[in-house]
């Protein structure tokens, strides 16, 4: 059975700047709960990576792998979870540019846990968790810096 979330933020930037800081793995530690990440093959996380990167996320003791799928430039951003605990994750970041200037974000994703009764469980967390990379994400590409 499959499961899904959808969380939304505004951010004053405009999309390309929300874009860029999605595209390039290192930001992510510092706008979202997670503690690490490196890139398959080496690669340098705070490039901009491309369709096809495989990125490795660590918080806490938990370690997923994703890779980008899709990517329309200033637009939409792409991924499929490539670990435990699903059988099928694909999450979607929509960025829409608001009249005012800035972007609304929209975070969603599509799931099935591999443990059949989990999924009300993994949709409660996972909402709530992605609200906060959401909003992160928004705070984050706010910032002067990250433009």
């Amino acid at each position: 059975m499959f499961y899904s979330y959808v969380v939304t933020a505004r951010s004053q930037a405009e999309p390309a700047a929300v874009f860029s800081a999605l595209v390039r793995a290192g930001t992510w530690p510092s706008w979202s709960p997670i503690d690490s990440v490196e890139l398959d093959g080496g690669d340098d996380p705070d490039a901009a990576q491309q369709v096809g990167a495989v990125r490795v996320f660590r918080t806490g003791r938990v370690v997923s792998r994703e890779s980008i799928v899709e990517l329309i430039e200033d637009r939409r951003f792409g991924y499929e979870n490539r670990t435990r605990p699903f059988r099928s994750y694909r999450g979607t970041v929509e960025l829409a540019e608001t009249p005012e200037g800035g972007t609304d974000i929209t975070w969603s994703a599509t799931f099935e846990p591999k443990l059949a009764l989990s999924g009300p469980l993994w949709q409660w967390y996972l909402t709530r968790f992605m609200q906060r990379m959401t909003e992160g994400l928004a705070a984050y590409a706010d910032q002067p810096a990250a433009r």
